[in-house]
Parts: structure tokens; sequence; C-alpha cells
């Protein structure tokens, strides 16, 4: 493993808004998270679109992690969200999440959504963790091995309510 990939504890992350340079990057860490990885288009179109994309940068600009959310009116979409996997189960997803949610709600948004593959229990957990509630499923929303998986649709509401807003750890 080099230097640059080596995970250390050294410097707190940093984070910036990510840019078609970045996309080499972004790529490898894409390809090695997923058997169905996001095409080099898809993060193209996202970033012309302007939709928020964000990095998650360690010790010598080292690529940890990325989301990319759509912003609708009063909601906001997440689209990706991904750790490099020697990066994960280190916090990192948890803090891109709580970075976003922030700026959700400093939107004023009403809630945040999401899609994860239903066999994705690690990030089920997490998301239900922190807040997000399991409100619906898409069948046959995502490309797998053998066919189509279906998808969990997840929301985390932001606004007033015992329920809702309280974000867990987000707060």
């Amino acid at each position: 493993m080099s230097a640059q990939l080596r995970p250390g504890a050294d410097a707190a992350p940093v984070h910036r808004a990510m840019q078609v340079m970045d996309l080499d990057r972004v790529m490898a860490v894409e390809a090695s998270a997923y058997s169905h990885p996001w095409t080099r288009g898809n993060f193209i179109d996202s970033l012309a679109a302007g939709y928020d994309a964000e990095l998650r940068l360690g010790e010598g600009q080292a690529l940890i992690g990325y989301c990319v959310a759509m912003r609708g009116v009063g909601e906001t979409h997440l689209l990706n969200i991904t750790v490099a996997p020697v990066w994960q189960r280190r916090g990192h997803a948890r803090a891109l999440l709580a970075r976003l949610v922030a700026q959700c709600r400093a939107r004023a948004d009403e809630a945040l959504w999401l899609e994860v593959r239903q066999s994705n229990a690690p990030a089920r957990a997490l998301y239900a963790a922190l807040g997000f509630d399991e409100v619906g499923l898409r069948r046959g929303y995502y490309p797998a091995d053998r066919g189509r998986e279906d998808a969990v649709v997840m929301r985390l509401g932001l606004q007033g309510g015992a329920h809702e807003g309280d974000g867990h750890a987000l707060g």
C-alpha cells in the first residue's frame, strides 16, 4: 500500500468541492468499493447539473470518500456516498452525512432522502442509527450480479417534531 493511501490519524480530514480534475481518483475509489460503480459520465453529469459533490481528504490529499447530493424544493436526495475500502469503519461516512445534514438544515430543507441496496445491512444500520426511517421499496432499482436488486428508500426528517429532526448523532 502506498504512503498516500495508508490510513493514518496524523491530520484531520478536510472537505472540498469535487471537480472534474478529481474524477480519476474518484473513479478508482468507486471501482474498488462497488461491483456496479457509477460511471465517469454519472459524475460528470452530476457536476454539470450543479449537484452538491464533496470530497473528504486525508493527509497528503488521500481521497477518503465523497458524496453527491441533488437539491430539490425543500429537500435533498443523497445520490452517492462512498468511503474508500481502506478507510471504512472509521466514522468517515458518518462525518460526510453530518456535513450534508448540516447543509440541508442551513437551507431549511424538510427532508433528506436516499436509496440503499436492500442487502447492504451495514449501511442500513448506520442510516437507521442516524435517524433515517425506511419508508419504501423500489423494486429492481439496482443492477446486481444476477438480475436486479431492490432499493430501500430512507428519509431523514429535518424540521420539527419529536421523531423528525432529532437526527440522533447528526444534531
